[in-house]
This record gives structure tokens, C-alpha cells and sequence, in this order.
């Protein structure tokens, strides 16, 4: 089973949302607003990604953080930190690919096209 972490009014989450379900692929969809983030998973993440992949220096959440807050965030724990305070903050939608246990973090049709099993 396929896991998709995000936000659910996220336009990269809706089109990710939908692009799985145009494919027929099932996942299990979990809401950071309503359920935070995971620290186990967020520990996965930062091993498969790195934590600079997992911040999303783009949008308001990021701005909106205070320069101290933003220029304390140097390594994989002190992302890991904002990160779980700040849900809104973690690129989306991050992706667990079972059987594979590969991670994602953003949509590309195109990788998830492989990932997924599926030609195109």
C-alpha cells in the first residue's frame, strides 16, 4: 500500500490525489492538519531524502517563520523540529512507495509513473 502524506486543500496534493486515482493506484492519505506528522516517519524521510528536500523554503509557512526560527534550521534536527511544529512546512505530498520503500517528496507524474508500476 501506497502512502501519501500532505494537506488536502494543497493544489499539489489535489493533483497528486487525482493523478492516483486516474491510475487506479490505491493509497492511504494522511492529513498533517488533522493527524501532525509522524516523527518516525518523519525520521524515514530525512534518511531517504535528506532534510533540505523535506523544507519548503517557497511557501508562506517558510516566510512567515521568524529569522530566528529560519536561520536556526542548519541541520536534519533542527528540521526535524520545525518540521513537526510546523506541518505546513514539509514539501508535499510526501510518498512511501510499498513494496519498494523508496520516498517521495513533490509530485512528478513522469517518476511516479515507474514508481507506480504503470507505462504510460
Amino acid at each position: 500500500m501506497i502512502d501519501l502524506y500532505g494537506i488536502p486543500n494543497c493544489d499539489t496534493v489535489k493533483r497528486a490525489r487525482a493523478w492516483l486515482d486516474g491510475q487506479g493506484v490505491s493509497y492511504r492519505f494522511h492529513d498533517f492538519k488533522k493527524e501532525g506528522v509522524p516523527a518516525d516517519a518523519l525520521r524515514r524521510w530525512i534518511a531517504a531524502l535528506g532534510w533540505e528536500a523535506l523544507v519548503n523554503r517557497r511557501g508562506t509557512t517558510w516566510r512567515q517563520l521568524d529569522a530566528a526560527t529560519r536561520e536556526g534550521v542548519v541541520d536534519a534536527d533542527s528540521a526535524a523540529r520545525v518540521l513537526a511544529a510546523n506541518p505546513s512546512l514539509v514539501k508535499r505530498p510526501v510518498v512511501e512507495w510499498a513494496p519498494r520503500a523508496q520516498v517521495t517528496a513533490g509530485f512528478d507524474a513522469q517518476a511516479w509513473q515507474a514508481l507506480a508500476g504503470r507505462r504510460g
